[in-house]
């Protein structure tokens, strides 16, 4: 049985052997005639603290760049699992998702189906994710983007490089090109996603906007724009361009990078 499920049911250790209090699993009173002994391994062995101890000491001292993907992960499942190697589960986990990102930004469901996640695995995941997003969010907050570039890719990578659905998003900005809302527009299907650029446009002006910036997601991996992004970025700009709003850019991003159509040369003049 699943670990976490046995630590959300304490039922499910009854009938186990009791521990000595010197760790060791204590002998068995009566033994049933013809059984081979129990297998009895030392306290420090069956928790697996000394492992677990030279992994934490090599995180404080060397940094998160001391430990491979997979020992973060191995890390992160302690907090779910009192006791045991975590290490397996660690590398289920990274080969069902491919990455340490893309397992960090899989979704609950598709994390339980991994044998051995239950919800205190999902959890401790989650918060890790939750931890990593609302950083990279507080590096672009209260601060001009265009000038804080780095940190708004990071956040957006962050947040959609490893999404398997295609999502839209607009960044409204002040007139100092602030953050003043960032918002989900859309969500499709893997390829295809649908915008509306009067719909954008109106938000832009209820929020009191001068200006945006497109964010979309490629699923596959590849950033590069389409024709159809192109498109919708000329559209979107046009439309702003009647009203006073201006629209600075739209970036791609994916598991393989991003890409900024104003770098390209490709936002049609806005």
């Amino acid at each position: 049985m699943d670990e976490d499920r046995e630590h959300e049911n304490p039922a499910a250790w009854s009938g186990r052997l009791p521990l000595e209090t010197s760790g060791a699993l204590a002998p068995d009173p009566a033994p049933h005639a013809g059984k081979a002994p129990l297998k009895r391994e030392p306290a420090a062995d069956f928790h697996g603290t000394g492992h677990r101890e030279r992994l934490r000491d090599r995180l404080i001292e060397g940094g998160a760049e001391a430990l491979a993907d997979y020992e973060v992960l191995e890390f992160l499942l302690f907090g779910a699992r009192r006791t045991g190697d975590t290490k397996p589960l660690a590398k289920a986990l990274i080969k069902r998702f491919g990455s340490l990102p893309a397992v960090l930004n899989a979704s609950p469901d598709a994390l339980m189906q991994v044998s051995g996640i239950g919800r205190q695995s999902v959890g401790v995941i989650m918060i890790a994710t939750a931890a990593a997003r609302r950083m990279a969010r507080a590096q672009v907050r209260d601060q001009p983007l265009l000038s804080s570039w780095n940190a708004l890719i990071d956040y957006l990578a962050i947040d959609m490089a490893h999404l398997t659905r295609e999502r839209v998003r607009v960044l409204y900005l002040d007139s100092k090109n602030r953050l003043i809302k960032d918002e989900h527009i859309s969500e499709g299907t893997i390829d295809e996603a649908s915008v509306h650029p009067r719909e954008v446009i109106h938000h832009a002006l209820d929020s009191g906007a001068s200006a945006l910036i497109l964010v979309h997601n490629h699923p596959s991996g590849n950033p590069e724009p389409s024709r159809a992004d192109i498109q919708l970025t000329h559209r979107i700009a046009e439309a702003g361009r009647l009203v006073g709003i201006t629209v600075h850019d739209h970036v791609i991003v994916g598991k393989e990078g991003h890409v900024s159509l104003r770098a390209r040369g490709l936002m049609g003049g806005a």
